[in-house]
């Protein structure tokens, strides 16, 4: 008899990308089931790429969870370590509730929650303490079935959610600058919200209005822009977990948060991870003083090495 296996991650875009070897183990070891995804619905074009989802249930945060039908045989609480995602997951009245254990609910078994995992590897430990096998290696997606709008382009995203994780705009507008100066075409991206951003960088940098796709792309356009593109140069973002499962060729600017907890994999050759060393506060209102330790020039000198290249000197 086949049932339901309801899995929580009501989070953004990078948030998906790392409970993707999560997904595909629970997929393996409930062959039969149906495996349903609360997930923001935002995020529906990127769910469709992942083989091992039958549905997403439009969920947009804590709260927002509301399960129809039966119960599910097992719900999964990928979103955190709060009670605020136990609670929801327990009014779904699923036989099993898998999830980290939180002193709001004592008998509630679990393993404990570690601040000093990588958020890949939590998710295959929480799968594997109920002798649930994933590997945190499973990562890649296949090609968005949508065209890209570029292809071979070098995509800069200098966005992210918080400034404490933006790069100074001059700074990315200079790398653009100096990759545009070598040949390639280099374009510009971001949410609707982040258009006077990526309007600014491409002016710094020379480049035409053409180059920028802030607010001109949905995820899926998004996405098949990244997966075709010959390199990704961006911070600590979603964008940088597409180009991770597209085996897209990236360089990663990171601070606050260290890569060894939210970065590719070490073992993935094609992304260069760049941080200071500096861990700071992810939610802070000005850029991280460890992000800023990083400079344009090593930004440039490891695009370069991705591409084939040499470093320009000027």
């Amino acid at each position: 008899m086949t049932g339901s296996i309801l899995v929580l991650r009501a989070l953004g875009l990078g948030d998906l990308l790392t409970v993707v070897p999560a997904l595909r183990g629970l997929r393996d070891a409930f062959p039969d089931d149906r495996v349903v995804l609360a997930a923001p619905e935002s995020l529906c074009d990127l769910v469709d790429l992942v083989d091992a989802v039958d549905e997403l249930l439009p969920t947009a945060g804590l709260g927002a969870l509301r399960w129809p039908g039966a119960p599910p045989r097992l719900a999964v609480n990928l979103h955190g370590s709060g009670p605020e995602s136990i609670r929801d997951l327990l009014a779904t009245n699923a036989d099993i509730l898998l999830s980290h254990r939180h002193p709001d609910f004592p008998d509630l078994p679990g393993p404990e929650w570690r601040d000093d995992m990588h958020e890949v590897d939590r998710w295959c430990r929480l799968l594997e303490s109920a002798r649930i096998d994933a590997d945190p290696a499973a990562l890649r997606l296949p090609a968005p079935r949508q065209q890209a709008p570029e292809s071979d382009v070098v995509v800069i995203h200098p966005g992210a959610a918080y400034p404490a994780r933006r790069w100074p705009a001059e700074r990315f507008a200079r790398v653009a600058r100096e990759l545009g100066a070598d040949g390639h075409r280099v374009v510009i991206t971001g949410t609707p919200a982040e258009l006077p951003l990526a309007s600014s960088v491409a002016e710094q940098a020379g480049l035409p209005p053409s180059a920028v796709y802030a607010g001109r792309t949905d995820l899926a356009r998004l996405a098949a822009l990244v997966a075709d593109a010959a390199l990704v140069v961006c911070g600590d973002t979603g964008v940088g977990h597409l180009a991770t499962a597209f085996g897209t060729p990236s360089v990663l600017l990171f601070g606050p948060t260290p890569p060894n907890r939210w970065g590719p994999p070490l073992t993935a050759k094609d992304h260069v991870a760049l941080w200071a060393g500096d861990i700071g506060d992810p939610h802070a209102d000005r850029p991280d003083p460890g992000l800023l330790m990083l400079r344009p020039e090593q930004v440039l000198a490891a695009a370069a090495g991705l591409l084939g290249e040499k470093v320009r000197h000027g």
